[in-house]
């Protein structure tokens, strides 16, 4: 009884390290990290990030239209805050003049996709051309290489966010989403990111939401009264040595 019991705990033991081996190797292999669903482990891009200094990460979606996008800079500017845009590839070639004024007012840009389609249903070579001229046609802009991503519709699968990752990309969710693309009122959007944010979070917006502009300098001044700083994503989240959680948030790797 004492020897059966002993080899079925020697043989979970086994069984348990040579998952945790082939989980790592996967990890280091894409440069992403994987959390157990049900057993299974599954990619997961970076949701928010563990940090003690109460600094978060504003970024906007630019896929439809401009209408606002100057107000959304202007507030930016005002407050002293250096953001995050993602940009789908026919938003990019439509309004280059916006790629540079974003990019003149110091904030950070990222792909987000060529057609803002739903890539989990894309196989690898099809997301690998999604992410390679996306990326270009920011780059014929700015002359600055992209390093991040942000899926459109927030929709991914562990193929995704492998072939990103070995792409050199870095695939970006949020943990705070404003809502503003439900035409929802500046107050609403304010108060849905003032009281969402913690320290490392990343917050959803769009560039052409019907109030995201009149939200933005209320978002800033609250959050700076309530002692938080703001960084661009890039610069906000770690970009090596560090695992993730459940919920997405990168953890430092003890």
């Amino acid at each position: 009884m004492t020897a059966t019991f002993s080899l079925k705990s020697a043989l979970a033991w086994a069984a348990a390290l040579l998952m945790a081996a082939v989980l790592c190797v996967s990890a280091r292999f894409t440069g992403a990290y994987a959390v157990y669903f049900n057993g299974t482990p599954r990619l997961l891009p970076i949701y928010s990030t563990e940090r003690d200094d109460k600094t978060v990460a504003l970024t906007f979606d630019c896929a439809w239209g401009v209408e606002h996008t100057d107000e959304i800079l202007k507030g930016l500017k005002n407050g002293g805050v250096r953001a995050t845009f993602f940009m789908v590839e026919f938003w990019t070639e439509k309004y280059p003049e916006y790629v540079k004024k974003i990019d003149g007012a110091n904030c950070e840009i990222g792909t987000h996709s060529a057609t803002h389609s739903y890539m989990s249903k894309q196989n690898a070579e099809e997301i690998k051309i999604e992410l390679s001229t996306s990326a270009e046609a920011i780059e014929n802009v700015t002359g600055k290489p992209v390093e991040l991503f942000r899926a459109p519709y927030g929709d991914y699968d562990d193929e995704l966010i492998k072939t990103a990752s070995e792409m050199g990309f870095y695939t970006i969710q949020w943990d705070v989403d404003s809502l503003d693309w439900k035409d929802l009122s500046a107050t609403d959007i304010a108060m849905r990111v003032i009281n969402g944010v913690k320290s490392g979070s990343i917050v959803l917006m769009h560039n052409n939401g019907l109030h995201t502009a009149e939200a933005v300098p209320i978002i800033i001044e609250t959050l700076k009264n309530k002692g938080f700083g703001f960084l661009p994503v890039g610069e906000l989240i770690m970009r090596e040595n560090y695992t993730i959680d459940s919920t997405g948030r990168q953890q430092r790797a003890q």
